[in-house]
C-alpha cells in the first residue's frame, strides 16, 4: 500500500503586493499540483494593505481553487499575519511560508519540504555553502544582517546562519504545540518561531536555497533594525526568570513601539488584545471552498 503524501499549506503574508504578488501565486499554484503528490493550498495572509493586494489575489484566485486568502484591514505586522496563518494549521500536515515578492522560487521551496524527513522544521539559508544568490542583497544590508546574526546568536545560543531567510517549512504538530509563544508581530518574528521551536525540544534543519535580491523591499534599515532588536531582546526575555518582574515597564515598550511605527508584540496567553476579524475566502474555517 503507498503511503500518502503529507498536505502542504503556504502562507505567503503580504502588505501592498499589487505589483509583485501575481506572478508569484501563478507560479506556486502551476507548479505544486504539477510536481508534489499531496494535497497543495496557499493562502495569502494580507496585512492592512492599502493598495489593490486583494484585487489581484482575488482574480488569480478565481483561476486556481488552491489559492485563498485572508484579509485584516488593520495593519497586524509581517509576524502578525504569519500568527494569524498558522492558526490554519489544523489543515495541513506540513505548514510553510514564503516572501510574496517572489525572492525564493517554487522549486527551492520544495526542496524544503523534502528535507523534512530529517528534521520538524527546514529552513532556507543564503549563508550557507551551496546556496545560489541570483541578485545578492546590497552590502549596508548584507552588513546589517551578518551584525543582526552576531546579536541573536549571542542572545540565543542558536546555530543557525540565516534566521531571517523568508522560506520556512514546519510539521503541523510543532506549529501547534509552539502557537501560543508565538508574540512577535514584526520582522524579528522569525527568531520567536525559531527559538520556541529549539526551547519546546522540536529539530531545526537549515538548508542552503535559491534565492533573488527583489526590488521594492518594505525594510527600511534604521527603523526596522531597531525594531527587531528591541523584539529579539523581547523573545530573549520572554525565557528568562525575571520576565514577570518587567511588567511594570509595559507601557514604556507600548511607547516604543508606537514611537516606530511597528506592530506591537502579542499578549501572551490569557492577556486582553483586539479581536482581529479576517475576510476570507478559501481554506481556513472561515473561508468558502
Amino acid at each position: 500500500m503507498t503511503e500518502r503524501a503529507p498536505s502542504l499549506l503556504l502562507l505567503i503574508p503580504a502588505y501592498n503586493e499589487e505589483h509583485r504578488i501575481e506572478p508569484v501565486l501563478r507560479d506556486y499554484a502551476r507548479y505544486f499540483p504539477q510536481h508534489y503528490p499531496g494535497k497543495f493550498q496557499l493562502v495569502v495572509v494580507l496585512n492592512g494593505c492599502r493598495d489593490h493586494t486583494l484585487d489581484v489575489v482575488q482574480r488569480v484566485a478565481a483561476e486556481f481553487p488552491c489559492i485563498g486568502y485572508r484579509d485584516f484591514p488593520q495593519r497586524i505586522g509581517k509576524g502578525g499575519a504569519l500568527i494569524e496563518g498558522l492558526r490554519l494549521a489544523p489543515l495541513a500536515d506540513l505548514i510553510g511560508y514564503v516572501d510574496a515578492d517572489g525572492a525564493t522560487p517554487p522549486q527551492a521551496f520544495h526542496d524544503l519540504v523534502n528535507h523534512l524527513g530529517a528534521a520538524d522544521c527546514v529552513i532556507g539559508s543564503r549563508w550557507l555553502p551551496g546556496a545560489v544568490l541570483h541578485q545578492a542583497q546590497s552590502h549596508k544590508r548584507q552588513f546589517a544582517s551578518r551584525v543582526f546574526h552576531l546579536i541573536v546568536r549571542g542572545l540565543f545560543g542558536m546555530n543557525i546562519r540565516d534566521t531571517q531567510c523568508g522560506a520556512k517549512v514546519i510539521r503541523r504538530e510543532a506549529v501547534e504545540k509552539i502557537h501560543p509563544s508565538l508574540r512577535i508581530a514584526d520582522m524579528a518574528f522569525d527568531i520567536n518561531l525559531l527559538y520556541s521551536l529549539k526551547h519546546a525540544g522540536f529539530r531545526i534543519l537549515e538548508v542552503p536555497t535559491e534565492w533573488t535580491d527583489k526590488i521594492g523591499s518594505k525594510v527600511t534599515l534604521g527603523r526596522t533594525s531597531l525594531t527587531m532588536l528591541l523584539s529579539a531582546v523581547r523573545v530573549r526575555l520572554i525565557y528568562s526568570p525575571f520576565y514577570r518582574w518587567l511588567r511594570p515597564l509595559r507601557p514604556l515598550e507600548t511607547w516604543i513601539y508606537r514611537k516606530l511605527r511597528a506592530p506591537q508584540p502579542l499578549p501572551g496567553p490569557g492577556g486582553k488584545s483586539e479581536v482581529r476579524s479576517p475576510k476570507s475566502e478559501g481554506p481556513g474555517p472561515a473561508g468558502g471552498a
